[in-house]
């Protein structure tokens, strides 16, 4: 099948990234696109590190983000590309050589709207917590099934992806990433592009490895709760996440009667993963990990409810 060759914009929205910066778009740069049909534009949140001067090296355009926030930062970058396609990548990751190129394919082949890879997440750091933190967000019970952490093996269309490549008419369509979702705005445009009749496809060989942003057990459970107040706020604006997405905040307020089932299956697959990775030490860290995920996520969107119920 022959593919056209479109324009792409890649826009890395970024604040404070100086650990990952540098080998985000060091893979970016190394992708087999053709160079005279791309642009990467990064939108800095006003980074205090020394993300921008990282960044300035590569001459490549850097944007200023005044909102801070991730969905400004994607509408800023939206407003100056020139793409006919629009990928997101997040600073977070490192990329295949041929991901743009997969994605572009799939896009203009599939005839779907937006689509998007696996992300293997692997650790930020050498250390055992880091280790099971990437195991939990690639793991069943620590993702609550999202593909796009626990992989397919064949393409299948799904409710949403990481990150997304998209042909640029679509935000002229269905407008541009909603600004009051501070979390989770991947998920509420693609509610709205699926909504408008649109589809997204998950293909497993577009590929990225992912490095998570917390690499300690107080990190990982702090991440969560912000994560599981998000689950719940966006019902402020008429928007509502998956059944999925609940089920921390179903335990939470089930307990003491829903421990006794959540431990069965967190020693269960705690117990899988170490004797898969070989390695016993993993069984204690995986039980915090995935305690601090589900427990997190659970309070965060206790809270979150609560926010709710005192806004109404």
């Amino acid at each position: 099948m022959t593919v056209s060759t479109p324009f792409v914009s890649i826009i890395v929205p970024c604040l404070n990234e100086e650990r990952h910066i540098s080998a985000c778009l060091d893979s970016i740069v190394a992708n087999d696109y053709p160079k005279d049909k791309l642009e990467i534009l990064v939108v800095d949140g006003m980074s205090k590190d020394k993300t921008r001067g990282i960044v300035e090296k590569f001459k490549i355009q850097l944007l200023d983000n005044p909102k801070v926030i991730t969905p400004a930062a994607m509408n800023v970058g939206i407003k100056n590309a020139k793409g006919d396609i629009i990928i997101k990548m997040d600073a977070h990751c490192v990329y295949a050589k041929d991901y743009i190129s997969k994605c572009v394919e799939h896009l203009e082949g599939s005839g779907a709207d937006n689509v998007g890879g696996v992300l293997q997440s692997v650790p930020a750091k050498n250390t055992l917590m880091a280790k099971a933190i990437a195991v939990c967000l690639s793991h069943f019970f620590g993702t609550g099934g999202s593909y796009f952490r626990t992989g397919v093996s064949e393409p299948r269309e799904v409710d949403t992806v990481a990150f997304g490549c998209y042909r640029k008419e679509v935000f002229q369509k269905i407008g541009l990433f909603n600004e009051k979702m501070e979390k989770i705005e991947d998920l509420e445009l693609n509610s709205r592009l699926r909504r408008a009749g649109g589809k997204i496809m998950l293909f497993p060989d577009i590929k990225a490895m992912y490095y998570p942003s917390s690499d300690t057990l107080g990190n990982f459970f702090k991440h969560n709760v912000t994560d599981g107040i998000w689950a719940i706020l966006p019902l402020r604006y008429g928007f509502h996440v998956s059944f999925r997405h609940l089920i921390p905040l179903v335990f939470v307020l089930t307990l003491p009667l829903s421990i006794w089932p959540y431990l069965a299956l967190s020693l269960f697959f705690s117990v899988q993963v170490a004797l898969r990775e070989k390695d016993l030490r993993l069984f204690f860290a995986m039980l915090l990990a995935f305690a601090a995920r589900h427990v997190g996520y659970g309070i965060g969107s206790l809270v979150g409810l609560l926010k709710l119920l005192r806004k109404t």
